[in-house]
C-alpha cells in the first residue's frame, strides 16, 4: 500500500511516500515559502523521485490542524482534492500528534507546542510510547498551560520549533520537571502522519466530502466579527 503524507499546518513543510511500511521519500523544510506556492511542488517532487504517478497512491494523510488558519487549510485542500480525484480514503491526522510522534520512544509525558500569538498556544499532552492523549489538543493561554502542567507533577519532554518562545517561562514553572526534545526532533514529518495514520481505520471515499479542518478556536476576523455584533446588540 502505497501512502502519500502531507503536513503544513505550520511554517514547516514536509511530503513523504511511504510505500508497504518504509519510508520511499521525504521532503522536509522550515523555510519562508508560502505553502500556497511550496506544496504541490514538493508532492509533485517526491512522486517523481519515488518513481511514481499520483494514480499510484492507495492513501493519503494530512496534518488536519490545530495550527496556522492558512496552512491548514492548503494541505487540507489539496489532500480533499487529490483523494476526491483519485477516489481512494483521505485520513486526518492531529498536528500535534504527528509533531509529539518524533520523540514517540520517549517513555514520559510528551507536550507539542505550536505558538498561536499573543503568549497563546495550541498544545496537548500526549504519553510516550503509546500516544495517548492525556490532555486533549486544545487552545490555551501559555500561563494556563503551565499551571496544569505543573499540577502533573512529572517530567515532560516538550517539542518544537515554537518551545524556544516559552522555554523561560516553562523552566520557571516546571524546573527540573522541564525537559527539551533535540532540535532534530523539533520538524513535523510527513512520514509521522502517515505512521499515526496507519493506526486508524480506513474512511469511506464518500467520506472525504465531509472531512474539515481542526482549528480548535474561531478565526481572528470571526471572533471580531462577533464581537461588533454583541457590541451592536447592546447600542
Amino acid at each position: 500500500m502505497i501512502w502519500l503524507g502531507i503536513e503544513t499546518a505550520n511554517t514547516p513543510l514536509s511530503v513523504a511516500i511511504v510505500r508497504d511500511g518504509k519510508v520511499v521519500a521525504e521532503l522536509v523544510q522550515n523555510i519562508k515559502l508560502t505553502h500556497s506556492a511550496g506544496a504541490m511542488p514538493a508532492i509533485e517532487e517526491v512522486l517523481a523521485r519515488a518513481g511514481l504517478k499520483a494514480g499510484d497512491l492507495d492513501v493519503i494523510a494530512v496534518s488536519e490542524g490545530p495550527g496556522s488558519y492558512t496552512g491548514v487549510r492548503i494541505g487540507v485542500t489539496l489532500a480533499k482534492t487529490l483523494a476526491w480525484t483519485l477516489q481512494i480514503p483521505l485520513v486526518g491526522v492531529s498536528s500535534l500528534k504527528a509533531l509529539a510522534a518524533n520523540a514517540t520512544l520517549y517513555n514520559g509525558l510528551i507536550c507539542p507546542i505550536f505558538d498561536a500569538r499573543r503568549d497563546n498556544v495550541y498544545t496537548a499532552v500526549y504519553q510516550g510510547v503509546t500516544l495517548e492523549a492525556l490532555v486533549e489538543d486544545h487552545h490555551a493561554h501559555i500561563a494556563d498551560l503551565l499551571e496544569g502542567l505543573r499540577a502533573l507533577d512529572a517530567p515532560i519532554l516538550f517539542v518544537g520549533t515554537d518551545v524556544g518562545l516559552f522555554w523561560d517561562n516553562i523552566v520557571e514553572e516546571l524546573g527540573d520537571n522541564a525537559f527539551r526534545a533535540p532540535f532534530s526532533l523539533d520538524l513535523p514529518r510527513a512520514t509521522e502522519v502517515i505512521r499515526v495514520g496507519t493506526k486508524v481505520e480506513l474512511p469511506s471515499v464518500e467520506a472525504t466530502h465531509h472531512f474539515v479542518p481542526q482549528y480548535k478556536r474561531i478565526a481572528e476576523a470571526e471572533a471580531n466579527w462577533l464581537k461588533e455584533q454583541k457590541e451592536k446588540e447592546h447600542e
